[in-house]
């Protein structure tokens, strides 16, 4: 596992997210009106939506198709709805944001 520098904090939009592409995964990284920063694969679980053009409102993120709730931390949908996307662990040092991807996911960027 490698930690992967992302840019400043300040280039990630307060209540929104800005993507990267690693291999062939497209990962949403969102910012919380409080600072905090979540990454999660841009695929709604239930068709695939983009959830990078969502609205995020508290720790959650409500898929722009069809209005699934996704909570940021787990992935997971939220009410009554089942499923999951991919999560990824992210950190912020020094006013920076860092990715965390796998051996096998940089392999497939290289």
């Amino acid at each position: 596992m490698s930690w992967v520098d992302l840019g400043a904090l300040t280039a990630f939009p307060e209540r929104g997210a800005r993507c990267v592409r690693i291999g062939g995964t497209t990962i949403a990284v969102f910012r919380t009106s409080t600072g905090e920063v979540f990454a999660l694969r841009d695929q709604c679980p239930h068709r695939g939506g983009p959830l990078s053009q969502g609205i995020v409102h508290g720790t959650r993120v409500t898929c722009p198709l069809h209005d699934w709730v996704i909570d940021l931390s787990t992935g997971s949908a939220t009410g009554a709805d089942e499923g999951s996307t991919e999560t990824f662990k992210v950190r912020v040092v020094d006013g920076r944001v860092a990715l965390k991807l796998s051996a096998e996911l940089l392999a497939k960027a290289s």
